[in-house]
């Protein structure tokens, strides 16, 4: 077989497996359809899920109790999904809301009565109480002596539990007397002590089966928190954003992805070809691994997506111009395209580890919203660098020995005329500084005029939650189109967040906090010109569903992620001033975001975290390009002086910097253009910082490394 049937055969096999992993994603697998993207589960804001109210049972109780057992139930109800959300409702109530899942009363026996838990001795002493128990779980092991399987249940303890239970177990194992495990009045295993336990952690054997051991576990987790909890009610909840906010951003989707598609087409032609192949590839791997994975997609999870997708058109946007490049000094296609890949590896491996580092931590140390797009990030920027350094590569190859061989099928980069970046760069510095103070000053302004340096959202200021049952059923589109518009004229509330309550003529609305005569008001509205029974309007203060140990969380994981980031640039370049300018430019870009935010008076609520996260990793991904070339230019300009090598690094990238960040805005754009009220609020700030990500790496942080270096030799000179 020839060389080119060769590459034939082999293009036709990379289309067939794509086209096989799209159709995948499409229908996906077996009678569960296991990885189409069908069965991705969806959060709360796109789907809905099932709705909790825990009620205190205790009479006295702190407001720090009370906070403690909101944080410590929101990590809990993680393991159900990492989107879930869980808020103070009224005085005495904790609201749980469980996206993806549509059986209350399954979750209930799931998750359990969050009853008191108390460990007691033969004696009736209270050993232990249920906040001295870290953790629970289920696990199983083989008999040493029979063979037989054996279920457990493994707890571990805090460090003052442990202390407590080793000098339990110390009075306890003379007579092997039973430590008994009382929830709710009731004892629930009474394992006999064998052995003094001193390192706090232990396991209750005797379990009949897998399952007993599970929900013992899920007992004990549950009656660990603060307070003791009843069951109100539960009820299925729909979507947050209603499903016009999902067919509109599949739509956006389509149209920004088809619009990259031409783009890249008509730019690098057959490279655009090749490009074309691996991201639909990358597209179809995506959306088949976050059901596999079996991930819960939000609208702060579709950022992480969109991050990854600007990532891998970066990285064959990155290849290609190197292909031109190498063309243009007069290498054989065959050469520039080996040529090309080999040199745009650095860039692209080291711009996606640095904001992969950044996920992981997100992922390892944050929680809810946090993790939701720390995973859907890591999941794309693993499949892009895949896509575009082997699937991208094996495409064009394959094209290219099929018959595409002369260089009109790949461009030739046209000579650049030298741009002096570096020349004006106080200018730049100062209208960085000048964006940079607007921002501030916004934030005092707004404290004077709106209360809070923000406009935040229910999210994160909490607000009021009325629920209203009518006479009639109204679907949600239906509601949205009669209702809304007067709920919002009578509260001042730009965008509420509106739930159908399933089996029920019932919906709950979420609004900013209303005061006595607003609520009075909007009871008068439903009443009046909607036959809504009064009776069957309740409404509650209903705290932030991004409690204070959530955004501590945030901080310290972008703090550690930065350091992380930092320290790898440095080790990477060997040089710590390519580094901090990186950081420096990163927090720039935060900033100038953040005060447009103030500036704007957009909403601040959960996609306020996600977007500025998406601000971070696309940031530090531009910046490193640069620098990439700066390194390299760094060898072969040796003779040159710095400013000059700098601003021909700058020039030669100018082209990536645009394309990519043109990509990318287009993307963001169409979600603007055609998304729902709440979507346009995270699209808008998102594209003010795509720009600001491109300004500062080609004006920012080129000039901002050479100040530094030119201070660092002097100071060694």
């Amino acid at each position: 077989m020839n060389e080119k049937k060769k590459g034939m055969l082999g293009l036709i096999i990379l289309l067939l497996i794509t086209f096989g992993i799209c159709f995948t994603a499409a229908v996906g697998i077996g009678p569960t359809k296991t990885g189409s993207a069908a069965n991705i589960k969806l959060g709360l804001d796109l789907a809905g899920g099932v709705s909790i109210t825990y009620e205190v049972v205790d009479t006295e109780f702190t407001q720090e109790q009370l906070s403690d057992t909101i944080y410590k139930l929101q990590l809990r109800v993680q393991n159900y999904s990492t989107e879930a959300d869980v808020y103070q409702e009224g005085n005495n109530r904790i609201n749980v809301e469980i996206p993806g899942v549509s059986d209350a009363n399954a979750i209930l026996e799931e998750l359990g009565k969050p009853g008191s838990l108390v460990f007691v001795d033969v004696d009736g002493n209270t050993v232990l109480t249920g906040s001295d128990v870290a953790g629970a779980s289920a696990v199983t092991q083989n008999s040493q002596t029979t063979g037989v399987r054996e279920y457990m249940v493994q707890l571990t303890l805090t460090e003052e539990g442990a202390q407590k239970f080793r000098e339990a177990t110390e009075a306890a194992v003379t007579n092997q007397d039973p430590i008994y495990i009382i929830y709710d009045g009731a004892i629930i295993s009474a394992p006999l002590v064998q052995v003094v336990i001193t390192d706090g952690s232990c396991v209750i054997q005797g379990m009949e089966s897998y399952e007993a051991a599970t929900n013992l576990a899920s007992t004990i987790r549950i009656g660990s928190l603060p307070l003791e909890l009843k069951e109100l009610r539960s009820n299925v909840v729909g979507a947050k954003l209603g499903q016009e906010a999902i067919s509109t951003s599949l739509f956006a989707g389509f149209l920004g992805l088809l619009a990259i598609l031409v783009f890249l087409v008509c730019v690098y032609r057959i490279g655009g070809v090749a490009s074309g192949i691996a991201l639909i590839l990358y597209i179809g791997l995506e959306l088949g691994l976050l059901n596999g994975f079996d991930f819960t997609l939000t609208l702060p999870g579709i950022a992480g997506i969109i991050l990854s997708i600007g990532m891998a058109v970066d990285a064959n946007v990155i290849i290609f111009a190197r292909v031109k490049e190498e063309i243009a000094a007069g290498k054989t296609v065959r050469t520039a395209i080996d040529t090309g890949f080999k040199k745009a590896t650095s860039a692209i491996v080291d711009g996606n580890v640095t904001t992969l580092i950044a996920a992981i931590v997100l992922m390892i140390k944050g929680s809810g919203t946090i993790r939701g797009f720390a995973q859907t990030l890591m999941l794309g920027i693993v499949i892009s660098m895949i896509t575009a350094l082997l699937i991208t590569r094996l495409a064009v190859k394959f094209l290219y020995v099929v018959g595409f061989q002369d260089e009109k099928f790949y461009g030739k980069q046209k000579e650049r005329k030298l741009i002096a970046f570096t020349k004006p760069k106080h200018l730049f510095f100062g209208v960085s500084g000048a964006l940079v103070l607007l921002g501030f000053v916004c934030l005092f302004v707004n404290q004077s005029s709106i209360g809070s340096i923000l406009n935040y959202s229910i999210e994160f200021a909490g607000g009021t939650s009325t629920n209203i049952t009518f006479q009639e059923d109204y679907s949600l589109a239906e509601f949205n189109e009669k209702i809304l518009p007067v709920i919002v004229e009578t509260t001042k509330d730009s965008v509420p967040q509106v739930q159908k309550v399933e089996g029920e003529f019932a919906f709950i609305v979420k609004t900013q906090e209303l005061n006595q005569e607003t609520r009075a008001a909007l009871e008068k509205v439903f009443v009046e010109q909607f036959g809504v029974d009064a009776n069957l309007i309740t409404s509650e203060t209903i705290s932030p569903s991004i409690s204070s140990e959530m955004k501590s969380d945030a901080v310290i994981a972008v703090i550690i992620a930065t350091v992380l980031m930092l320290i790898y640039i440095w080790i990477r370049f060997s040089d710590i001033n390519f580094a901090t300018s990186a950081v420096i430019a990163l927090v720039h870009d935060v900033l100038i975001v953040f005060g447009f935010y103030a500036l704007s008076k957009t909403a601040v609520g959960n996609t306020f975290i996600a977007c500025m996260l998406t601000i971070v990793g696309y940031s530090i991904n531009a910046t490193i390009v640069i620098f990439d070339r700066i390194r390299e230019n760094l060898e072969v300009m040796k003779t040159k002086e710095i400013e000059e090598i700098v601003n021909t690094s700058i020039t030669q990238t100018l082209t990536r910097s645009i394309y990519t960040s043109l990509t990318t805005f287009v993307m963001v754009l169409f979600l603007y253009v055609l998304g729902v009220a709440s979507i346009k609020e995270f699209a808008l700030p998102l594209m003010v910082g795509i720009l600001c990500g491109a300004y500062s790496s080609v004006c920012i942080t080129g000039s901002l490394w050479m100040v530094m270096s030119k201070k660092f030799r002097k100071k060694n000179g």
